[in-house]
């Protein structure tokens, strides 16, 4: 029987609410995956739980084996994923601690495997992306997030930065003229490759602080982690409530 995968992002290596029944070290075709799966019962259904930067926090984000986690979670049973993101706010509409569940996303990464169809091919593969997300399984996050009196943005495209350093406010100017409500470092290629695997896909972002330029001052580390722990805990709502949807 499938499942839901939950890919657990910063401020998310584990996950309080899941009651964990297993743990689960799968070697891939792409190399390892960033941490076991663990697998456990989240408001009494199977989920399986992966932390995207490890357990401990450690690999960053230009460096994650996102093959190897998609490649894992489908290969472990998962049948759809939602994604958990922190992000910086772009949008004056998405100050920390606001949601997002984006409905668009633009890749300004570079360097990253970013496919899973590139050897050994009968023929060249090409995939639909022209919508990013699950719009089934975006629909379900946004009903429990109005269910729950949670504060939100029911669209917005996601760009993703390379990372590991914070953007320049330049960028971040770019990034808003071409259209970007917020900006992370983890989204692509995670979204296309679960495309590849045909396995639905939402994001789940937690506004974490201003984008670079958009607050007066320097991005303070400490700022973030005080709303990361704040918001973590609803995020865990918003996710038990997912699962009664499914």
């Amino acid at each position: 029987m499938g499942c839901l995968a939950i890919i657990g992002g910063t401020g998310l290596t584990r996950l309080p609410e899941l009651q964990v029944t297993g743990r689960e070290s799968l070697e891939t075709p792409f190399g390892s995956p960033s941490a076991e799966l663990v697998r456990g019962l989240l408001a009494g259904r199977e989920v399986l739980f992966l932390a995207r930067h490890g357990d401990p926090h450690r690999i960053p984000p230009h460096r994650v084996n996102y093959r190897a986690n998609l490649w894992a979670l489908r290969e472990a049973g998962a049948t759809a994923v939602v994604a958990v993101n922190a992000v910086g706010g772009i949008d004056a509409v998405m100050p920390p601690g606001h949601f997002c569940v984006p409905d668009d996303v633009i890749d300004y990464t570079w360097g990253r495997a970013s496919t899973f169809f590139e050897d050994d091919l009968e023929q060249v593969t090409h995939i639909d992306f022209t919508q990013p997300y699950d719009e089934s399984l975006r629909q379900k996050l946004l009903a429990v997030l109005v269910a729950q009196g949670y504060a939100h943005s029911s669209n917005g495209i996601y760009g993703a930065a390379q990372g590991p350093r914070l953007e320049s406010a330049a960028e971040i100017r770019r990034m808003e003229r071409d259209g970007c409500a917020i900006v992370g470092m983890t989204g692509m290629p995670e979204a296309a490759l679960a495309r590849e695997l045909e396995l639905p896909y939402a994001c789940l972002a937690l506004v974490v602080n201003p984008a670079a330029g958009k607050a007066q001052g320097p991005i303070r580390m400490e700022d973030i982690e005080a709303v990361m722990a704040a918001g973590m805990a609803r995020v865990g709502a918003v996710l038990a409530g997912v699962i009664g949807t499914l």
